[in-house]
């Protein structure tokens, strides 16, 4: 899958950027019709919170995109709570065409 990887206000190490492409290539066994992404790597400001990475994903996929923004004390953690929830979001959306069709 072709993703596009944004980091906000820093620069992302080539094993991040390899971790996140990793992760977003499993997505295609789930829905292997996604057609693209992108990735926004951001630090949240607040010196309280170690909770400050934020990832958002959005998947491009016919008829429309799905979106997920997660947030924790690593890029890497928070990469990984982004893949659950976009899982789950394409299975159901693959239930609902096969319900179609």
């Amino acid at each position: 899958m072709k993703l596009q990887i944004h980091s906000i206000h820093f620069d992302a190490d080539i094993k991040l950027l390899n971790f996140i492409q990793k992760k977003a290539d499993k997505l295609d066994t789930f829905f292997e019709r996604i057609t693209g992404g992108e990735v926004y790597l951001r630090l949240e400001k607040g010196e309280h919170s170690r909770e400050n990475k934020v990832v958002e994903v959005k998947l491009f996929i016919p008829g429309g995109s799905i979106f997920a923004k997660e947030q924790n004390i690593s890029f890497e953690a928070a990469m990984d709570e982004a893949v659950e929830s976009l899982k789950a979001q394409l299975k159901k959306y693959k239930e609902k065409l096969t319900a179609k069709s």
